[in-house]
Order: C-alpha cells, then sequence, then structure tokens
C-alpha cells in the first residue's frame, strides 16, 4: 500500500467513524426515553411530501412544566422556546443542549390578583427584534435588547382593547408589511374565563397594524389560539382550543389583510377524548402543508383540509416550528423538547 492509499484509508475510517458517532447521538436522542411512545401514523400517502417513510421522533430536552413558542433565531442557529408556568424562555442547540436564555419572560408587572405567568408566542420582527406574546403581563411586548444579549426589559406594543386589558396574549404571526395578528384566549388568567380580573367579556383575534392600530378582527371563538398565515397571505388559520369545539378556522383575506370569508378549515372534536391535546401553535410550510398541534400531537393537513397524518409525540403537545431552511420540525410536547426531520 503507497503513502495515497493509506492516506485515503485514513480519511475513509475517520469519516466512518464520525457517521457512526452522528448515528450513535442520534439513537441516543430517541432512544433516551423509552417510556415515550412515539410515531408518524399515515392516512393518506401524501403525507410522503414532507416526511420520508420511518423517520423518528428525536427528544432533545426535557425537564419543563409545559414547553411551548419555539421559535428559530437563524443568527444564532439555535431553536429558543418558553416554559409558560415558570416564566422562562430557553434555547437549545445541536453543541450547548437546552440553556436559560431569558428569565423572567413575561411577568415583570406584579399584580398579586393576577396570573404569574410568562411568554408563550415568539416571533421575530421585521429588524430581528424579539417579539413575545406575555400571558403575566397582558401584552404584547418586544425585547429592548439584541436576540444574542438577551435582557427582561420590554417595550409594550399592545396592552388593552378600548381601555380594558387583555386577557392573556397567546401567539402571535407577522405579515410581510409588518402587521402582526395575534390571539387572547383567558390561559394565563388563575381562574381563565370566570376570573373577576377579567376585562373583556369575549376571547378575541387581533390585528395590530405597523403603525400601532389595533383593530379586533373576531370575537366569536370560544378558545382562540395557535394562529399563522399562508405563505401567500391569502388566508389565516387560528386553532380553537376548545375541547367541545376543537377546531381550525380559515379566514380567506383580501389584498389589504381584511377578512372577506370565515369557514371552519378542519374539526377533530371527535379526537379530544381519544387523544392527548387540543388544537393550538401551528405553522405553515413551504408546500402549503399545515403542521398543526392537536389531539395526538401534530396533525398534518393538506391545504384543502384534508388530515394526512399525524405526528404522535405520545404527549398534549402545544406548538411547533420549522428551522431557517424548513429541514427540521421542533416541537414542544408538555416537558419535553422533539425535532422530526421534513422533507
Amino acid at each position: 500500500m503507497n503513502k495515497s492509499d493509506l492516506a485515503n484509508s485514513r480519511v475513509i475510517i475517520v469519516s466512518a467513524l464520525i457517521c457512526l458517532n452522528v448515528w450513535a447521538c442520534q439513537q441516543k436522542k430517541i432512544l433516551l426515553h423509552p417510556e415515550i411512545t412515539t410515531s408518524v401514523q399515515v392516512i393518506d400517502n401524501e403525507i410522503y411530501k414532507v416526511i420520508d417513510k420511518g423517520t423518528k421522533i428525536e427528544i432533545l430536552a426535557n425537564g419543563f412544566t409545559w414547553s411551548e413558542g419555539p421559535l428559530w433565531l437563524p443568527t444564532l442557529q439555535k431553536l429558543i422556546f418558553t416554559d409558560v408556568p415558570e416564566n422562562t424562555i430557553y434555547s437549545w442547540d445541536d453543541k450547548h443542549g437546552k440553556q436559560v436564555y431569558l428569565k423572567p419572560s413575561g411577568y415583570t408587572i406584579i399584580n398579586p390578583n393576577g396570573g404569574t405567568e410568562g411568554a408563550n408566542g415568539l416571533i421575530l420582527d421585521h429588524y430581528g427584534k424579539l417579539i413575545l406574546c406575555q400571558h403575566g403581563n397582558r401584552s404584547v411586548a418586544r425585547m429592548d435588547a439584541p436576540v444574542n444579549e438577551p435582557k427582561p426589559n420590554f417595550e409594550y406594543l399592545a396592552k388593552a382593547y378600548k381601555g380594558k386589558l387583555f386577557n392573556s396574549p397567546n401567539d402571535i404571526c407577522l405579515s410581510r408589511s409588518g402587521d402582526m395578528y395575534f390571539t387572547d384566549p383567558p390561559y394565563g388568567l388563575p381562574k381563565q374565563d370566570n376570573d373577576p380580573i377579567k376585562e373583556l367579556p369575549f376571547n378575541g383575534i387581533y390585528l395590530m397594524k405597523k403603525n400601532g392600530t389595533l383593530i379586533l378582527i373576531d370575537s366569536s371563538l370560544t378558545k382562540p389560539n395557535g394562529i399563522a398565515l399562508s405563505k401567500d397571505e391569502k388566508y389565516m388559520i387560528v386553532a380553537n382550543s376548545d375541547e367541545k369545539n376543537a377546531i381550525w378556522v380559515k379566514y380567506m383575506l383580501d389584498d389589504d389583510k381584511n377578512i372577506t370569508s370565515k369557514s371552519v378549515f378542519a374539526d377533530m372534536t371527535h379526537l379530544v377524548p381519544k387523544q392527548k391535546g387540543l388544537p393550538d401553535g401551528l405553522k405553515i410550510h413551504k408546500k402549503g402543508y399545515i403542521f398543526a398541534t392537536g389531539p395526538g400531537g401534530v396533525l398534518i393537513f393538506h391545504p384543502d383540509g384534508r388530515h394526512l397524518g399525524t405526528i404522535n409525540t405520545g404527549q398534549a403537545t402545544a406548538n411547533c416550528a420549522f428551522d431557517e431552511d424548513e429541514k427540521y420540525l421542533y416541537m414542544t410536547a408538555h416537558k419535553y423538547l422533539m425535532r422530526i426531520k421534513i422533507k
């Protein structure tokens, strides 16, 4: 064997060891919690356009009270997500694993009669600033610090509608123009709809214009929760986390983002007695498929409303988010953070 062959052999051996190590790490993530049963339920083979056959769910971290609000930070190449009852935002990446990112996250305005929960849904605005739906503060806020140097300093963008405090802003999405849509269910109030400090007689969906104008766009849903805009911004989907009416509602939008019609996109009320979870956070894939947390885990819908299958997490699953290239779907599932590879 000459020197060139020897060098090539060494490269092959090193490459094989690296691949084996990566595989072993992946298996460790998958098998770390053998008490959890996860799977991908296939109802329609079209699901294979976004998930390969045999793809496994990875468990990345645990120990949370109620994980929520996953958001990929492209400049830092890491995920951040909230633990709502613990008033904390965590970060996760392959190198460092789970770390505290921000604490407190959403309960800084002390009210002895109010809820003490932290941030829930998160987005980045067009300037790369972190926007938070804050349960305890009953506000939509902007973190007054760069995302690479997080600090619990907040600028409040919206706290009330017509002089009445919000219930507890929950989830939020951003339009290309910079307008924001958000939901305001009562989950951050100690007694929810029956709490004496609840000031609004409804649980609303709002449009906050870039100039600060606040518009109530729907007050009819009992528990509006997750919210997402389609990539072309021609429609919006909102989850209703009501065990008696576990639906997703589709709002058609005109060029000025006014609602032109409203319809039930999907109804999974029949699954509630059989599966953990309710309609909650959702994201819309670049191919148009809707990844929506709900009974069983993350339900995958065709844009026409067909249920293609479910990523069964084995947990009540609150929210999900893609990374910047949509190679992975990250899922906040009760006390766990999980992910699955996406096509």
